[in-house]
């Protein structure tokens, strides 16, 4: 089934379950069931089962699923049988952290390239990357076969930086900026504005009061 038919719901609570899978392997769980499953993610068993059901019958009616064959498949479901090379555009302080951090890695996602225009930032070393200039980008982009860029800059040049990124050849995009972007149709775009989560957040507390 192609992958623009699935639900992105069930593509998040995919990622929630290969997550919680990694935990019990870790533990030595061998099997699993759609409940129990279920219970440690916060949704229900019937919304596991029919998430899984997109893409084929897995696990053994009374018996439930193997961990380490459902994270299997998980895994080639998620694209994470393979490695995702990325560029991050700004070096500030959650650029920064965000380059650093190991989880990336471990999740088959290679931080290949930090890209910044400030020249006091240009040069700094991040983990065992070095900061480098704006001008470096489409070169890197080519150089690393990068496929995502991370856009960390402040609003006012997200949209120029999002153009460089789309030109340079990456393939989708994920934007902390708060600023609305405008891609190709063809350019996988997610947005994690933290601020409008903290607002939704604010908003239940006070309905709740």
């Amino acid at each position: 089934m192609k992958a623009y038919k699935i639900p992105e719901a069930t593509v998040i609570r995919l990622s929630i379950y290969s997550r919680q899978l990694h935990l019990l392997k870790d533990e030595g769980v061998e099997t699993v069931s759609s409940e129990e499953i279920a219970e440690s993610v916060g949704v229900s068993s019937a919304q596991v089962r029919k998430d899984l059901a997109y893409f084929g019958e897995f696990g053994t009616r009374g018996v439930g699923y193997r961990v380490d064959e459902l994270l299997g498949h998980l895994t080639k479901i998620l694209g994470l049988d393979q490695q995702w090379n990325i560029a991050i555009v700004g070096a500030g302080k959650l650029g920064s952290a965000l380059a650093v951090y190991q989880g990336f890695r471990e999740r088959g996602f290679a931080i290949k390239a930090v890209i910044d225009n400030d020249p006091d930032r240009v040069g700094q070393r991040l983990a065992d990357l070095t900061v480098e200039p704006l001008e470096m980008l489409t070169n890197r982009v080519k150089d690393f076969r990068v496929n995502i860029g991370i856009v960390t800059v402040p609003a006012s040049a997200a949209q120029a930086v999002t153009d460089l990124l789309v030109d340079a050849g990456v393939g989708a995009i994920l934007n902390f900026s708060p600023r609305v972007l405008k891609v190709p149709a063809y350019i996988v775009l997610r947005n994690v504005d933290l601020s409008v989560n903290l607002k939704v957040l604010s908003f239940n507390l006070s309905y709740r009061r």
